[in-house]
């Protein structure tokens, strides 16, 4: 179904010029409307494809409104006007001037004139249609990567404070170099495949499923049984992303050195909903081991909670609590998530 072109307006009130230009114009398939005053004419060009004026009726006129009309135009656009002058007479030049995209027409013409006029004029206007399409685009492209950097920016800055933090705690809580190696190279790693994740959906969101099937799909039996997650998509944004994806990674290497991950038929199952709390989105995380080990709460606070503790709280303003039961421990998570992505979408 092709779209109509809009119409071209007609204010042409003496005579039977109306008449007679909207009966040549018809004939060529071009739709037109026809204008009572001037004021008519200025309120409806924001909705046509050209205009047809006669000289006369302008000069008879307030042509301020019209004059401020055209002014006002967009940088694409440069609306066309055909203006119909008595034969042999010179055409007005303040008019000419005011009305910029004019094409003139002697009376009386060939119908075939008008018609190859008011064409050329839509054809005009669809090439300034199509500029007004290419440099809204343009806009849109320019915001996009202005935001783009400034989201890059700010992702650079929180990640660079997180591999500080380790860097930091994992010295102090190494006993020698090849301990500091394992530790920080593995969450290094981690860190990593967090970023992938952000990465593959313009640097903003990867979604929690994902997240943990990266830690804890090598830990997996056959039947897929050992690990169950349990909960709805959920695209996290980065600022949630990369610190919840640290703590996937350090809840996953606890499990493999003292929890359920360190025996063959200790199990985990991570269950997750989106809550409205305070008019805001919530995610309820919920980490449960059994199987393993006899759990018992630590003497002293590790590594791993210390980040968690740091990172979780402060860059997400999560709540968290550990509960080491005696039958594997209980990990909750209770975080906001933003509403909006910092940067669009394409």
């Amino acid at each position: 179904m092709t779209v109509a072109d809009p119409p071209v307006l007609l204010f042409t009130p003496g005579g039977r010029d109306a008449i007679v230009a909207a009966a040549i114009l018809g004939e060529g398939g071009i739709a037109t409307q026809v204008c009572d005053s001037l004021g008519d004419l200025v309120s409806r060009l924001d909705e046509a494809s050209c205009a047809v004026v006669t000289e006369e009726a302008l000069l008879s006129s307030n042509r301020q409104a019209l004059a401020d009309w055209i002014a006002a135009q967009p940088p694409w656009s440069d609306f066309p006007f055909i203006l119909l002058s008595l034969r042999g007479a010179e055409p007005n030049g303040h008019l000419m001037e005011m009305l910029g995209n004019v094409s003139v027409l002697e009376r009386p013409f060939h119908p075939a004139t008008l018609v190859s006029a008011a064409r050329a004029a839509l054809r005009a206007k669809h090439r300034q249609l199509d500029a007004r399409t290419h440099l809204e685009e343009r806009d849109r492209t320019a915001e996009r990567q202005t935001l783009l950097i400034r989201e890059l920016h700010h992702r650079v800055k929180n990640t660079l404070a997180t591999v500080q933090a380790l860097l930091g705690a994992s010295a102090r809580s190494a006993t020698t170099v090849d301990n500091f190696y394992a530790s920080f190279s593995a969450r290094v790693i981690s860190l990593a495949k967090t970023h992938n994740l952000l990465t593959e959906d313009y640097w903003q969101q990867a979604r929690l499923r994902d997240m943990l099937m990266n830690e804890l799909g090598p830990y997996n039996d056959s039947e897929g049984s050992r690990i169950v997650l349990d909960g709805p998509k959920v695209d996290l944004v980065g600022d949630l992303a990369v610190p919840t994806g640290m703590a996937i990674h350090e809840l996953t290497t606890n499990a493999a050195k003292h929890g359920a991950l360190s025996v063959p038929e200790g199990r985990i199952h991570i269950a997750w909903t989106v809550e409205r709390q305070d008019n805001q989105q919530v995610l309820c995380l919920d980490w449960t081991e059994s199987g393993g080990p006899l759990t018992e709460a630590p003497t002293r606070k590790g590594f791993g909670s210390t980040l968690l503790q740091r990172v979780l709280k402060l860059q997400c303003e999560a709540d968290i609590a550990f509960d080491y039961r005696p039958s594997g421990l209980h990990f909750t998570m209770r975080a906001p998530l933003p509403d909006q992505r910092i940067v669009p979408a394409y």
